[in-house]
Order: structure tokens, then C-alpha cells, then sequence
């Protein structure tokens, strides 16, 4: 694993982790065996639409 060779300012440290941002995931619209429609991350969609899980 590679190690840094100098010490991150305080400075650097805060700004780079304060410009950090969660995004809101893309949902999809499945239909599920059951004949359900949901709205689910697209991720999941697959899962949901073989039965997999339920939304």
C-alpha cells in the first residue's frame, strides 16, 4: 500500500472532505412477479424484477 511522503495540511484535509457530496440514486420503475409496480435504485432493479427482493 502506498504511504504519503508529507504530512496533508489540516487545511487540504477539510476542504477536500467538505466538497464531498452524496448523490440521490436513479430509481427505476419495475414490475415485480407479484404484479407490483415499485420505484427502486437501478442498481436493484434487475433483483426486483427476477424476484430476488423484494422493494
Amino acid at each position: 500500500m502506498a504511504l504519503p511522503k508529507y504530512k496533508t495540511s489540516r487545511a487540504n484535509t477539510h476542504s477536500r472532505r467538505a466538497n464531498w457530496k452524496a448523490k440521490v440514486p436513479q430509481l427505476a420503475t419495475v414490475r415485480t412477479p407479484e404484479g407490483e409496480v415499485a420505484q427502486v435504485p437501478q442498481n436493484l432493479a434487475a433483483a426486483v424484477r427476477k424476484g430476488y427482493m423484494k422493494p
